[in-house]
């Protein structure tokens, strides 16, 4: 079967390809492009009942490159939270939100204005027109997370490109990501070192320092951590940012509506999530048990995929699916669901609010420089990122 869904460039190809796959029904046995035979899982109630089934695991040995990667590197870079389950799971999430409280967040929110109000003013003295993804939702983002866990301003280039290489693996070639995964790991010990020599108030010295009944990280779990933080910290804050900016252009109504009604932002930013969310689909599953869903019977072993896209735009759940509505009670899996459910979507929300509520306060006239044009998104399994997003301020 075709697996276009995860490689079209075009978003409205995209949505398209996985509506057509969600109309044949919530759950499809198919070859990935990457050649692995998966269970793609569209629909709605489906995707929530499946991650949140106890034989639905996270396996280390699944992923792109795997034979090709040395057992080192992966349980350097991926030994989180994502990639583990209970009673590691359970532990890892414990350890980690003791020092990733929701206070911490909170207490960001001066700091996110301040940095957003800044590229706003330098879009503003540049004139005209700006790539919206360049000048300001990716900067903004990025170095939130990098003064979150104190990465230096000087090495974030360097960051962006190791990044985009390893969260888009499946994309790449074994030699690319490796480079880039080794890299940046050799990035993130000496990040640690220092702050062990040196702790600050930041979260990775509090990371480094965070103990549980005796219990703390290990070396693997702490860049494995760190890893996470900072891929997952900035990435799907970017789309969230981008994907929500093109897609309220592309609804004059909806913009109105929050413009006029600005308390509907925090609805709105859900509403955003749901139509077009930052992640195609969330990191691949397996069944460990017999597990039977509909018509379908998934063995052990056999690898689960969730297409968050598809399963946010579910007719079933939704009315008028492919229609922006900030309106709509919008409770999605953008943050995916169950033990796993994302422990950083209270900053994405935040930063999502705070920009897209600045950026249209200081520039109500904004609009896309290319509106005859869908943006062009990268291939991905996961991402689902728009590259570039010209607009006129």
């Amino acid at each position: 079967m075709n697996s276009s869904p995860f490689v079209e460039t075009s978003g409205i190809a995209r949505h398209q390809s996985f509506a057509e796959l969600g109309a044949k029904g919530p759950i499809h046995h198919l070859q990935l492009f990457t050649g692995v035979p998966v269970w793609l899982v569209t629909g709605y109630p489906e995707t929530r009942e499946l991650l949140a089934h106890p034989d639905v695991v996270r396996s280390m040995t699944d992923g792109p490159h795997r034979d090709e990667i040395n057992s080192e590197l992966i349980s350097a870079m991926e030994y989180h939270m994502l990639s583990v389950n209970p009673p590691d799971h359970t532990r890892l999430r414990k350890l980690v939100s003791a020092a990733f409280t929701r206070r911490r967040i909170e207490l960001l929110e001066p700091r996110i204005r301040e940095i957003a109000s800044s590229l706003l003013d330098e879009m503003a003295a540049a004139g005209g027109e700006a790539d919206l993804v360049e000048a300001y939702s990716y900067p903004l983002p990025i170095t939130v997370i990098s003064e979150l866990i104190g990465i230096p301003a000087i090495r974030r280039d360097d960051f962006r490109r190791w990044s985009s290489i390893t969260v888009n693996a499946a994309v790449h070639p074994a030699g690319v990501y490796i480079e880039a995964a080794t890299a940046m790991l050799a990035f993130i010990r000496e990040l640690i070192e220092t702050k062990r020599e040196t702790p600050s108030d930041d979260l990775l010295s509090d990371l480094i320092a965070v103990r549980e009944g005796g219990d703390r990280l290990s070396q693997d779990e702490l860049t494995s951590m760190v890893y996470l933080l900072l891929a997952a910290g900035h990435e799907t804050t970017v789309s969230l940012i981008t994907n929500g900016v093109h897609a309220l252009l592309r609804n004059p109504d909806q913009l109105a509506l929050l413009k006029s009604e600005p308390e509907r932002l925090p609805a709105a930013v859900e509403e955003l999530l749901r139509y077009d969310g930052p992640l195609q689909a969330a990191i691949p599953y397996a069944a460990q048990a017999q597990i039977q869903i509909g018509d379908a019977i998934i063995e052990p072993g056999e690898v689960i995929v969730f297409a968050l896209l598809a399963a946010n735009r579910d007719p079933e759940k939704y009315p008028n699916a492919d229609q922006l509505d900030i309106a709509r009670d919008s409770s999605h899996v953008a943050f995916g669901h169950g033990i796993h459910h994302c422990l950083g979507a209270p900053l994405a929300r935040l930063e999502g609010r705070i920009a897209l509520g600045l950026l249209f306060d200081r520039f109500p006239d904004l609009q896309l420089a290319e509106p005859d044009q869908d943006p062009v998104r990268n291939p991905a399994l996961i991402m689902n990122a728009i590259t570039r997003l010209p607009v006129r301020l």
